[in-house]
């Protein structure tokens, strides 16, 4: 087992205007299980792939333990990787497939055929050992493809999105499968997505990018909580945390007429004359007083069983300015007793759930 550094590294390619990955710092503790995650184009890969070796590092260097692995090739760094596409060899069989290193390192065959049994009873695939891949479902490929990579015993897994090829019901026991196996084999684990749901369920710390830079890395329930700018508060949560561009005023910050308290520490902070406000879905209550209240017409409402959700608009006054802010809010609502479309409904924010953003910089201020 090892920890993993990320100093400073990037990684350029001719031709584009920015680093695919830019300046990377980031330390990861031995056993911990990181997730990647940012949207298409926003480096996750890259960075995954240069801790493997796949891509060159420009600038910084890469870490594995005490070893600095920035100019060593793929096969020297004790790692194992977990591709979506599983890249299992067709015409071996499972056991084959999951021996294919240990043949190649000169390992005894005894010594593979254990190895194997111990990594298929640990993932419930004993019975697939003598199939092929092409007799085979798509989860019960992702666990070959896991098994592989057990059997090696590496310092580090790298997984390249292995679940994006599952359905919908499949991704979700094959996720927490995987939480729990890593747990139980404590192998520092680092993981890309573009799907917050997955990052939020599976990491230990989630590392979210954006254009090839980091924008925060903490907990789950930190980044909800405490996100550091607008975009980590637009990207992590289902539904999206609500972001409105509002004027200060004297008291506080003006939304669709309707003044919404800030702190003289938050009102000092502000860089301009205006702030993005965020609230999530479930901070904002339905209340019968309008006055400090928000007026949002109902356009739509998902109904999800043990909740639902109320898509409508922001009354006039309110502007859309800043990236990744707009008029429409969403709130989750009573599932038992949802509004009708074009009910006019009258929500407040619930203080200690209100996020500030500056306006210009979009950098936390709350």
């Amino acid at each position: 087992m090892a920890s993993i550094t990320y100093d400073k590294a990037t990684r350029r390619y001719s031709g584009t205007e920015r680093p695919a990955v830019d300046a990377l710092d980031l330390e990861i503790a031995d056993g911990e299980f990181l997730v990647l995650v940012g949207p298409s184009g926003s480096g996750k890969s890259t960075a995954l792939r240069m801790l493997a070796g796949l891509e060159d590092i420009d600038e910084g260097a890469v870490w594995i333990g005490d070893r600095d692995v920035t100019q060593l090739p793929p096969r020297s760094r004790d790692i194992a990787m977990v591709f979506q596409n599983y890249a299992l060899y067709p015409h071996m069989t499972v056991a084959q497939n999951m021996g294919f290193a240990l043949k190649i390192a000169g390992r005894p065959a005894s010594e593979i055929k254990q190895k194997v049994l111990d990594a298929a009873k640990l993932l419930d695939i004993e019975q697939y050992l003598d199939r092929k891949p092409k007799a085979l479902s798509g989860g019960q490929r992702q666990r070959v493809a896991m098994g592989r990579a057990i059997v090696r015993e590496p310092q580090v897994f790298l997984m390249d999105e292995p679940l994006s090829n599952l359905d919908a019901k499949l991704r979700v026991s094959t996720r927490t499968q995987i939480a729990a196996l890593q747990r139980r084999l404590g192998v520092t684990t680092v993981y890309v997505t573009h799907d917050q749901v997955e990052a939020m369920t599976m990491g230990d710390r989630v590392a979210v990018l954006s254009d090839g830079l980091l924008q925060q890395c903490d907990t789950p329930r930190a980044l909800y909580d405490r996100p550091a700018n607008v975009f980590v508060a637009g990207f992590m949560g289902s539904p999206a945390m609500n972001l409105v561009t509002a004027k200060l005023t004297a008291d506080g910050a003006e939304v669709s007429g309707v003044q919404v308290p800030l702190t003289p520490s938050v009102r000092s902070a502000a860089d301009g004359d205006t702030v993005t406000i965020g609230f999530r879905p479930e901070a904002l209550e339905v209340t019968t007083d309008a006055a400090g209240a928000l007026p949002i017409k109902v356009e739509l409402v998902e109904e999800l069983g043990s909740d639902a959700y109320m898509y409508g608009k922001l009354g006039a006054g309110v502007e859309a300015t800043a990236e990744g802010t707009s008029r429409n809010v969403v709130a989750r609502v009573d599932p038992r007793t949802p509004p009708a479309m074009g009910d006019t409904l009258h929500l407040r924010i619930r203080p200690d759930e209100l996020h500030v953003f500056s306006g210009t910089s979009g950098q936390r201020l709350s």
